[in-house]
This record gives C-alpha cells, sequence and structure tokens, in this order.
C-alpha cells in the first residue's frame, strides 16, 4: 500500500488521454517531470507522484490501493467493472461506443442485429446492450484490430471506440448504433485516507476553476 504523504495518481502512459491527463495537470499548477520511457514522476510543488500506466490496468491499481487517483475512459472503467468512485468528468478526451456494419449491408435498427456475430474488446458493456434492447447476438471478443473483423470473416459486424469515424471509413464499415458514450473521469479508491481525502479536494478545486476558466473563455469568443 502507498505510504501518508504524496496522493498517487495513475494516468494512462503514452496517446491523446495520456497528453490531456498531463495538460490538465499542468493547468492545475501541478508540475511533474516527463521523459521517454519514465513510468513514475513525482511533482516538485504539490504532494503528488505519478505512475504512467496501460488504461486498462488503471482501475485495478485504483481499487487495490496501488495508485490513489487515475484517470481513464469510461468505457475502460465500465467495462473492468472495479469498485472504484467517480470523483470527476473531466470533458475531455470524448467518444463513443457504436456498432458498425459493412457499408452495403442494411440497417433499419436494432432488431437486424438479431442472430449476428458481432466482434469487440467491449464484451461487457456490449453484452448489457444486448440484454437490455432483447437482441439475441454471439459476442466475439478480439483484444485489438476490431475493424478489421468483417472483412475477413470473423463477424457480421463490430462494436468499437469512435471518434471521428474515419478508421471505419477506410475498413469499408458505416456506424449504425451508438450504444455508450465516453469522456475522460477522475476516479479515486475507496479508503483514502484523510489526508489524501484533503489532496484530492486541493486537486478537485483546481480542476474546477481551470474548467470554469475555460468555460468563461469560451462564452467570451462567442461574443466577440
Amino acid at each position: 500500500m502507498n505510504k501518508e504523504g504524496n496522493i498517487r495518481i495513475a494516468i494512462q502512459k503514452s496517446g491523446r488521454l495520456s497528453e490531456d491527463s498531463i495538460a490538465l495537470f499542468k493547468e492545475c499548477g501541478i508540475k511533474l517531470e516527463m521523459g521517454k520511457g519514465r513510468l513514475k514522476s513525482e511533482s516538485s510543488n504539490f504532494q503528488a507522484e505519478f505512475l504512467f500506466l496501460r488504461d486498462d490496468d488503471i482501475p485495478g491499481y485504483v481499487e487495490d490501493g496501488v495508485a490513489d487517483l487515475g484517470i481513464v475512459g469510461e468505457n475502460v472503467l465500465v467495462e473492468s467493472e472495479k469498485d472504484v468512485i467517480v470523483s470527476k468528468k473531466l470533458g475531455f478526451s470524448k467518444c463513443r461506443l457504436s456498432i458498425a456494419i459493412p457499408r452495403e449491408d442494411p440497417f433499419e435498427g436494432p432488431a437486424d442485429l438479431d442472430g449476428k456475430s458481432i466482434a469487440t474488446s467491449y464484451p461487457k458493456i456490449l453484452g448489457q446492450y444486448l440484454s437490455e434492447n432483447n437482441i439475441e447476438a454471439q459476442i466475439h471478443e478480439i483484444s485489438g484490430s476490431v475493424e478489421i473483423a468483417p472483412s475477413i470473416g470473423l463477424a457480421d459486424a463490430v462494436c468499437d471506440i469512435v471518434s471521428s469515424g474515419s478508421t471505419l471509413l477506410s475498413n469499408g464499415l458505416k456506424e449504425v448504433q451508438k450504444i455508450f458514450k465516453s469522456e475522460a473521469v477522475l476516479i479515486a479508491n475507496n479508503n483514502l485516507s484523510d489526508h489524501k481525502k484533503a489532496l484530492l479536494d486541493k486537486i478537485l478545486f483546481r480542476i474546477n476553476a481551470v474548467q470554469k476558466a475555460q468555460d468563461n473563455k469560451y462564452i467570451l469568443d462567442r461574443k466577440s
């Protein structure tokens, strides 16, 4: 378990979510040293230590108390089913989990998925959607390159994260059903000490201030 003192924060080690998370802490005035391949960094002006991890591992690290806080996509958190607290929705790294089918295939509604095979890296979220809509479909779980599944005969459809939709288009697919909206969230361990709760409160205060300033700038820009 983490010793009393610094609050330990897990963020994704690479990618857009990592960049946005680091930018957020910098905007909050919390300095952290970055270096290529570096997996840990201690802030020079705040009681915080940062761990750079795979996004799929972050919910488990926070649940176990190895990390006190973490920033992760809602889609990853829900799929993990880990027992943590969502302290704050952060408003960035927005995306959606959608079902897509070959561009030439017709689609009139969710019922068209009945009897189909769907490839996904998110079997729990997809399974819940299918159950709620009384759809009998086979879930084919794969860990990556989901979009290629229909073209190689592995599945009739895919369920994957979509941002712009360009990846689907380049693989001959069309988005037909949005099933889950996601954004970055700040999560916390259920058993933080009073000292670390106080540090979390300070971080949340700074995040709220940054977001309020961004909202005000947006309003002023719209008026100008």
